[in-house]
């Protein structure tokens, strides 16, 4: 099968009223099980990297897997760069035949980042893939080394943003984000709604470890039709890696391989069940 790229899923889960599920990989074992889970539930999903996480993952080696995996796949695979934070890593990832692209201007002021954003997607569309942006200040950090304080996005500067940048995708900041949260997650909805109402293009949200599935839920309705899930992907393998070692008798390689892919495995599921927004949340639950 062909890769796919991030704007085809996300239209298409537009129209089924879903969002596909971004799923952060740092290793072959979490490729596979990101794959396993959506072939099973026939699902089309999003494999991405964080330019943050490639002094542990570089992309030169995990770029390629990820793409050969996309093609392989029986299922829609897109390969996407999440939080870009350089033109020379946007560059390489679209050199790999990444098919989307993600840079992250909302560090800068709003003039700043439009600027970035559209050198952006001239690059990008030049190589014929997808671009995403963000707008506002999602909390926390992708690696968990700052608790930044969240600023919600503003519709009315989400809507001049879009039609000045021309992005495919908008991740906006509605109270999530990144890595562990501190309590629970309130999420601004009628935030939310109001830049569904504004703005013409599929919108994103990141932070999505930790946010309840009934909140994913409402998201959906409310324009979201990508959602990433990166912290609890690497606790779940984590975890399943620890349970392993816990175990009785002999431990080898083999098995720390195949634990890891079932932690994986495990969490995509989980979440597509959420994100198809089909199956009752309390038949996921008990299952």
């Amino acid at each position: 099968m062909p890769i796919y790229h991030m704007k085809e899923l996300i239209n298409d889960a537009a129209v089924e009223n879903r969002a596909v599920g971004a799923f952060s990989v740092g290793n072959m074992e979490m490729v596979i099980g990101a794959i396993k889970a959506a072939e099973e539930l026939e699902t089309p999903i999003i494999l991405q990297i964080a330019q943050v996480r490639l002094k542990y993952s570089p992309l030169h080696l995990m770029g390629p897997m990820m793409v050969h995996a996309a093609q392989r796949a029986k299922v829609p695979v897109a390969v996407h760069l999440d939080h870009g934070l350089t033109m020379d890593t946007v560059k390489q990832a679209l050199d790999l035949n990444f098919t989307s692209v993600m840079i992250d201007g909302s560090r800068f002021d709003f003039e700043k980042n439009i600027e970035i954003t559209n050198q952006t997607v001239q690059m990008a569309h030049h190589a014929q893939a997808n671009v995403e942006a963000e707008l506002g200040v999602v909390g926390g950090s992708e690696d968990g080394s700052t608790k930044g304080k969240i600023v919600c996005t503003d519709p009315d500067t989400a809507k001049k943003f879009t039609e000045k940048t021309g992005v495919d995708a908008l991740a906006v900041a509605i109270g999530n984000a990144h890595g562990h949260y501190q309590g629970v997650p309130k999420l601004q909805l009628d935030v939310l709604e109001e830049i569904h109402r504004k703005v013409n293009i599929p919108l994103v949200l990141h932070g999505g470890s930790g946010i309840s599935p009934g909140d994913f839920r409402h998201c959906i309705q409310y324009g979201i039709r990508k959602i990433n899930i990166a912290t609890a992907n690497f606790d779940s393998v984590t975890m399943e890696a620890g349970r392993y070692f816990r175990s009785n008798g002999e431990h080898n390689y083999f098995g720390l391989n195949e634990a890891m892919i079932l932690g994986m495995y495990q969490n995509v599921k989980k979440h597509i069940l959420i994100f198809n927004n089909r199956v009752p949340l309390k038949q996921i639950h008990s299952s």
